[in-house]
């Protein structure tokens, strides 16, 4: 696991934070209000309609955890976002999901 400390990774935390907003935003457009249940309602309806298990988690902000859902067999995948009220929101799904894992590039090696 890297470490970055300093300006570097608060300017990248700022970035994934207005990043995860803007998909909160952009799904509350689509589909007018945000699709929200509790948590383990979410979970159940993930696991039993599409077999999609926890991949990867983060931290949003200071005050919600974002969460990867896929299943490897379909492809199926889902980011939820978990509020500070206990309420897990979709905020994306889609299909094609695949574990990728890349060596990062040499620190000034252009990619």
């Amino acid at each position: 696991m890297i470490r970055q400390k300093g300006p570097m990774m608060n300017q990248m935390m700022f970035a994934l934070s207005l990043g995860i907003g803007g998909m909160i935003a952009a799904s509350d457009i689509a589909y007018g209000t945000p699709q929200c249940d509790t948590r383990d309602r979410v979970l159940a309806f993930l696991a039993d309609r599409y077999g999609e298990t926890r991949q990867s988690v983060g931290l949003a902000g200071e005050a919600a955890v974002m969460e990867l859902f896929a299943a490897e067999d379909t492809g199926t995948w889902t980011i939820t976002m978990t509020l500070p009220d206990g309420q897990m929101c979709l905020v994306a799904s889609g299909a094609g999901y695949e574990v990728v894992t890349e060596e990062l590039p040499a620190r000034g090696q252009k990619v």
